[in-house]
């Protein structure tokens, strides 16, 4: 029963979205519980991890280096190719560029868990990247598309380790004391995990209603085509380099996936509503195509 309610994830999904999307007042007010849900999740995902998963990481510092290459080398790049190749305009191909240029974000870790990727990975590359953008983030997007951007350092800093380090850390923490006593909360903890991340898509899509009126058919096929090259170009790349399937999975949504909630925040401080609307629409997407890549994974063969 818990496996198929977990399994029906995309479907939730959806189902969830139409409803924000039908009812934003009904869901709108949830906001504040973001946070919380979603600290929630990383301290079920650290309830399965040791202190060795991250050491193990640590010990891969190439592979952490690659998955930053990608996720910065490629996705501005990939921003400015499909922007250039569907002719947006230019406030829309800088809100694009500047989605490309940011971290991967804190949803790429419940995705990876979902998707019974390398969470440890996950949670490690989603770390190191929030870091590096503090400078990648302003000179990518003034290289691709000439405009300035200021990063709010100590916001990121303090958002990174009050959703994803602190309630990992304090699940790493429960799961070195008690052990085998919480495995019935590890068998149920991949339900709540859906459920939290379904509420919080369904507020996201609550929040940006009145953007998604504004959407055009030519904007979503470039988020759909930037969201999808990224996850092509992760699991491309580790394939090619013969990583385990674990890994190939991870660095396809860290690379796919990015802080689109951080886009929209500096692309209203910065440029303009209408610069927004690519990161506003990102955060949708790619929480519902990462839902499916998720539900198909998690039921596919084992990891190795």
């Amino acid at each position: 029963m818990l496996r198929r309610a977990t399994d029906l994830f995309p479907l939730w999904a959806v189902l969830f979205s139409l409803a924000a999307w039908w009812a934003p007042g009904f869901f709108a007010p949830g906001r504040p519980a973001i946070v919380p849900l979603l600290g929630i999740i990383m301290f079920g995902m650290g309830a399965t991890l040791t202190v060795r998963d991250f050491a193990d990481v640590a010990r891969r510092p190439a592979l952490l280096g690659l998955g930053a290459a990608l996720q910065f080398g490629g996705m501005p790049a990939l921003a400015w190719l499909v922007a250039r190749a569907l002719g947006l305009g230019p406030e829309l191909t800088t809100g694009l560029v500047l989605v490309g240029s940011c971290p991967g974000g804190t949803a790429s870790n419940v995705i990876c868990y979902l998707a019974r990727a390398d969470v440890a990975l996950s949670i490690t590359l989603t770390a190191v990247s929030t870091v590096l953008a503090i400078l990648a983030t302003p000179l990518l997007t003034e290289l691709w598309v000439g405009a300035s951007v200021a990063v709010d350092v100590p916001g990121m800093v303090v958002s990174i380790f009050r959703i994803v380090l602190l309630p990992v850390a304090l699940g790493v923490a429960v799961n070195t004391w008690l052990g085998e006593r919480i495995e019935p909360l590890r068998r149920v903890f991949p339900l709540v995990s859906v459920l939290a991340i379904v509420l919080v898509i369904a507020i996201v899509v609550a929040l940006s209603a009145e953007r998604l009126a504004e959407l055009s058919g030519v904007l979503l096929l470039a988020i759909a085509l930037h969201n999808g090259s990224g996850l092509a170009l992760g699991y491309g790349a580790a394939s090619l380099l013969r990583l385990p399937e674990s890994q190939r999975r991870t660095l396809a949504i860290e690379v796919g996936m990015q802080n689109s909630g951080l886009a929209v925040a500096l692309a209203v401080k910065h440029f303009s509503a209408l610069a927004a609307l690519p990161g506003a629409i990102f955060s949708i997407w790619h929480n519902l195509s990462g839902s499916l890549l998720a539900s198909f994974w998690s039921r596919s063969e084992d990891a190795s």
